[in-house]
């Protein structure tokens, strides 16, 4: 069990590595959750499958990936950790930035509607059905690639420590509860305080979140390949 441990932790790390910056989608949540909790419930599990979907494309091949390129396993760390830390970099800098209106925010990894758009009208009532809402934020999370690049990332990596069954599940695991438990308490923000959240508190949630991002890249960097 406790060799279980380490991966399902990294897992709950990425998790919110990826799931805690602060942006468009997250903005939309609060909204989803302000007019009908329920469907903002089912929209929050729709976001964190996408996160649990391309975590697991990225176990299946990144331990593939590693085992073939072990002759320069050291290397493939440092490249994987550096598109990390150009992601994390990335997101830092657009977090001291003027927080946009909601429906042009910034996001973290896997967070964008796309074009930055809203996302269409919405009923009056917000009823609309769980399944609908379910499927649609399927579908504007998945839009952006940025998620699966980091999950390849990170997978890649530690292609060594995820090539066995039971540990990949325990990363999985780690993800996707790491990731729901995130959206959901966002639902839980968003119906008692609506979009009411200050724009320091948005800026704080990027830090953490790429903060945590940043961490997991300087972990899997060392040790540092040999230049003899």
């Amino acid at each position: 069990m406790n060799e279980l441990m380490t991966p399902a932790l990294a897992g709950a790390v990425a998790g919110l590595g990826v799931a805690m910056p602060m942006g468009a989608m997250s903005v939309l949540l609060l909204q989803e959750a302000m007019r009908h909790r329920r469907t903002a419930m089912a929209a929050a599990a729709g976001i964190a499958l996408v996160d649990l979907g391309y975590a697991a494309l990225a176990t299946a091949v990144g331990p593939w990936v590693a085992s073939h390129v072990s002759p320069i396993e050291a290397w493939v760390r440092l490249t994987s950790a550096a598109i990390l830390l150009t992601i994390a970099a990335h997101g830092l800098t657009r977090a001291g930035a003027t927080p946009a209106p909601p429906a042009f925010e910034a996001r973290g990894p896997g967070r964008s509607p796309g074009n930055g758009a809203a996302p269409g009208p919405e009923t009056r009532t917000g009823t609309r059905p769980a399944a609908t809402a379910f499927a649609r934020y399927i579908g504007l999370t998945a839009l952006n690639p940025t998620t699966a690049l980091y999950f390849a990332a990170l997978t890649t990596a530690q292609g060594a420590t995820l090539d066995t069954g039971p540990a990949g599940a325990a990363f999985l695991l780690g993800v996707g509860a790491a990731s729901l438990l995130w959206q959901q308490t966002l639902v839980v923000l968003g119906s008692l305080a609506g979009t009411r959240i200050s724009a320091t508190a948005r800026v704080w949630t990027f830090r953490l979140g790429y903060g945590l991002v940043a961490a997991y890249a300087l972990k899997i960097a060392f040790p540092l390949p040999s230049l003899g």
